[in-house]
């Protein structure tokens, strides 16, 4: 099955509600985090313009463990008292970061990020992940970039959380 995406919004407000509808669809009655994190990385890929890497870093219970995404080959593990990732996980509050480079602690995967958002993902009051956004520009991500990106989570955050089931 494929699917075929298409986003008219041009406001961030109207985009990123588009693109929340869009990943509610696409989770929708599929148990598998991992494959319903794929999904999520390819769909905000395709609709959020500006982006050089979009996805998911997974909280084993130690440390973010690198997950889906699509972007540049990025850091495998991420302990939680570095960058801007492991603050967001820490911390359990979203992190919107206008320069990278001004961030105590900041990881620098891709030499190319200048900007970054990064939403806990937490259901049940349990963290299982955050969502990484970085772009090429400075000051990239507004507020309503981050109330679009952690209204989405939200909505999905269950369906990130399933295991896949057992063979």
């Amino acid at each position: 099955m494929s699917y075929a995406l298409s986003f008219s919004a041009t406001d961030p407000a109207a985009l990123w509600a588009e693109a929340g509808d869009a990943a509610a669809a696409l989770v929708a009655g599929e148990p598998d985090g991992i494959a319903n994190m794929a999904n999520v990385a390819a769909l905000i890929w395709q609709a959020i313009p500006d982006l050089n890497w979009a996805g998911f870093y997974r909280f084993d219970g130690t440390e973010l463990v690198l997950g889906p995404f699509q972007g540049k080959a990025a850091c495998i593990r991420i302990a939680l008292d570095k960058g801007v990732c492991g603050a967001a996980a820490r911390r359990r509050t979203t992190q919107r970061v206008d320069d990278v480079h001004a961030f105590p602690g900041h990881i620098a995967c891709d030499a190319d990020s200048r900007s970054e958002l990064v939403v806990p993902i937490v259901a049940d009051d349990r963290l299982i992940g955050v969502l990484d956004l970085d772009s090429p520009t400075s000051s990239r991500f507004t507020a309503a970039d981050q109330t679009g990106a952690e209204a989405l989570i939200a909505r999905i955050a269950a369906a990130l959380a399933s295991a896949s089931p057992a063979p």
